[in-house]
């Protein structure tokens, strides 16, 4: 758990979402968890995985390019959520990993990370 907000920590300190952020990752982490949960509907667990994953670090680029731009770190987050929410997976990347064509990217590589967890468990 988070020590501060209740929320699951990180599994992967090294890589992933915690990795990519560096010394902003420990502001943007309850962040992130609330967030992509609001957005997604899916439990706090499946938004660590997903954020553990190389999703979560392709996700945390998105956050430091919307950072850089010079909007706040929840500003930040918020817009990445707001874009990932707004693709849509397409035929070929169904196809190679099995997620729905049309759905969110964001809730369907949620979903798919906290798959991949409990696959692997």
């Amino acid at each position: 758990m988070h020590p501060n907000y209740g929320l699951p920590g990180t599994n992967d300190e090294a890589s992933g979402f915690i990795g990519t952020m560096g010394q902003r990752a420990s502001a943007a982490w309850p962040e992130a968890m609330t967030r992509i949960a609001e957005a997604t509907g899916e439990r706090l667990e499946s938004v660590r995985a997903f954020l553990d994953s190389r999703y979560g670090r392709q996700f945390a680029d998105d956050v430091l390019n919307f950072h850089h731009t010079g909007l706040d770190l929840a500003a930040a987050v918020a817009a990445a959520v707001n874009r990932w929410q707004s693709w849509r997976v397409s035929a070929q990347t169904s196809t190679r990993t099995g997620i729905p064509r049309g759905i969110s990217y964001l809730t369907g590589f949620v979903v798919a990370a906290a798959f991949e967890e409990e696959r692997v468990e």
